[in-house]
């Protein structure tokens, strides 16, 4: 019985996972498209097109809108919140291990087509700084950009800020310790996050999101339904080196409780887990 809610369960999870894949997808293109119309308007119009692109209308859609900042990466036009940066160089205000990408990204040569990259930045919907997906290309010496927001981390990127972390432990323990419980180092990526347990006092050591976990004993930890989460992590973490298991959390981008998946990999004698989230 349990061999076959678990595969239920499994189906289901994957049914989402489809479901969020599909959605992404549709956002991609929608935003694509804006930005292919908002450049053939751009060729017919010249600069007399940043207005249009910084008022509420055909060159917004949702939480998509067109953006221009010229090679110096002095914003011109915005159909968004970021209308308020116009005529600011508006890489002061984004992370600083994006800037220099953003400063890459301004020197790339017209004629090059549509590039993509990715950045963080506060979502108008929900007042949240998230990953943003953005399609650019140079015209002369503007740049035209529309992005879309991904609220949701991939299998794949929890799996790599993991072995990150892994890593990071390794070279300096104490140090990634004090990194990821102070929110920094980059162990903390909208609704990925690290925790780390001492496997020889059951304890939690780190915690991207909640510090008052630290020093907790982590066999105790249930999930918000009482199912029991730390226990049989603890036992997978006896019987083999590096594991998975699912289990509900709240997500910290969302504040719902969600599904969450959590990759898990042993480290001299700490356990390092980072999980992604599906509703």
């Amino acid at each position: 019985m349990k061999g076959l809610l678990r595969i239920t369960w499994l189906l289901l999870l994957g049914l989402s996972q489809v479901h969020a894949a599909t959605a992404q997808e549709d956002d991609a293109q929608a935003a694509k498209a804006l930005l292919e119309k908002a450049l053939a308007y751009y060729q017919s119009n010249g600069d007399k097109a940043l207005a249009a692109f910084s008022r509420q209308g055909e060159f917004v859609d949702k939480d998509r809108y067109v953006f221009v900042v010229d090679t110096q990466g002095v914003l011109l036009a915005s159909g968004g919140p970021s209308s308020v940066l116009i005529g600011r160089d508006v890489s002061e205000v984004l992370e600083p291990e994006v800037r220099q990408s953003f400063k890459d990204a301004l020197q790339v040569p017209e004629g090059q087509g549509i590039q993509q990259a990715d950045y963080r930045w506060q979502n108008w919907n929900d007042g949240k700084v998230e990953r943003k997906h953005v399609f650019y290309q140079r015209v002369g010496a503007r740049i035209l950009a529309v992005g879309y927001y991904l609220p949701r981390a991939t299998p794949e990127q929890a799996r790599a800020l993991r072995d990150k972390a892994a890593k990071a432990m390794l070279a300096d323990e104490a140090g990634t310790l004090r990194a990821i419980n102070s929110l920094q180092g980059g162990f903390l990526q909208d609704d990925l996050y690290v925790f780390v347990v001492d496997l020889n006092t059951g304890r939690y050591v780190a915690h991207g999101t909640n510090l008052r976990l630290i020093n907790t004993d982590f066999s105790k930890v249930k999930d918000p339904d009482g199912k029991p989460v730390g226990a049989p992590i603890l036992k997978l973490m006896a019987e083999q080196d590096q594991g998975e298991y699912q289990y509900r959390w709240k997500n910290p981008v969302t504040g719902k409780v969600e599904n969450k998946h959590a990759y898990l990999r042993k480290t001299a004698h700490f356990m390092v887990a980072v999980g992604y989230y599906s509703p």
